[in-house]
């Protein structure tokens, strides 16, 4: 078979590893559990973790009287492509039963956001990342900082833990301590 310079190039494009970063978490069923099947479904259907933040136990986000919710962050490096890693996300989040509904949030088994993939901002119709609220969501810079302290947001030009400082989220993020 003979490839032309640009099949090359896209094949090269397409056999690289991405680094991207995930926070993954669920404020419904069984937390703890869901979150090892989800970084077992990570590690199986989207790439390798490089490395996984603490645990955190998080007030729900925009949501009064909800229970709370089970957040981790995730380095991963992948070879699928931003639209690829999100429909892996898109089937993970259906088998959870994870429902939408416009402007509104939802108490779930699992959510999970790609917070940043490469070193690029990319805006589609379905996907815009850097995820565009986490720099006002402490339960999300909390377990980041963790992680990735001096990564730089590429469309704020802070660091993880420069926008950490900065966040004015009040709600209540702690490590999660089993019972």
């Amino acid at each position: 078979m003979i490839f032309a310079v640009d099949d090359i190039a896209l094949l090269s494009w397409l056999m690289k590893k991405h680094r991207a970063y995930l926070c993954i978490g669920g404020n419904l069923g069984e937390r703890l559990e869901n979150l090892e099947e989800t970084r077992d479904f990570v590690l199986f259907n989207m790439g390798d973790i490089i490395q996984e933040s603490p645990i955190y136990q998080s007030s729900a986000w925009g949501m009064e009287g909800a229970p709370d919710f089970l957040n981790q962050v995730l380095e991963i490096e992948t070879e699928l492509t931003p639209e690829q890693l999100l429909a892996e996300i898109e089937e993970l989040e259906e088998f959870y039963g994870r429902e939408r509904k416009d402007n509104q949030y939802l108490n779930r088994e699992m959510d999970v956001d790609i917070l940043f993939f490469g070193d690029e901002p990319i805006e589609t119709e379905a996907l815009s990342v850097p995820h565009p609220r986490m720099h006002e969501r402490k339960f999300v810079l909390q377990p980041l900082n963790d992680i990735a302290a001096d990564l730089v947001h590429p469309v704020l030009k802070l660091k993880i833990s420069e926008l950490l400082a900065k966040c004015t989220d009040e709600g209540k993020v702690s490590l999660y301590v089993e019972a």
